[in-house]
């Protein structure tokens, strides 16, 4: 599965089911850029139990207020749409692998 990129428009469609690991960034974010590799092998590893969905917060306020993102990256776990877990800041992939397994 790969990692989808979502909009205020469709963000509830792509998060509904399922754990899902919500990336809220911008593309201007240093440790933002540094994440993303991270996410892209997490995606190889864990895309039978884990959807990756990013979230451009300059594109896509609405949505980045609503969960109440005030710095990136903001990670959000959600299980079945709703929020079980998040981290903020640059994440090693071992600790982001953890997270999510304890939701899965």
């Amino acid at each position: 599965m790969a990692i989808v990129h979502a909009t205020d428009q469709n963000f509830s469609t792509e998060t509904n089911e399922g754990v899902t690991l919500v990336d809220f960034w911008a593309p201007w974010c240093g440790p933002c850029k540094m994440i993303a590799p991270v996410l892209d092998e997490l995606d190889q590893e864990m895309s039978d139990d884990v959807k990756i969905v990013k979230v451009d917060v300059d594109e896509n306020q609405e949505t980045a207020s609503k969960f109440g993102v005030m710095s990136i990256p903001t990670l959000l776990v959600l299980k079945e749409g709703e929020v079980v877990d998040q981290v903020v800041g640059f994440q090693p992939k071992e600790a982001l692998k953890e997270l999510l397994t304890k939701h899965i």
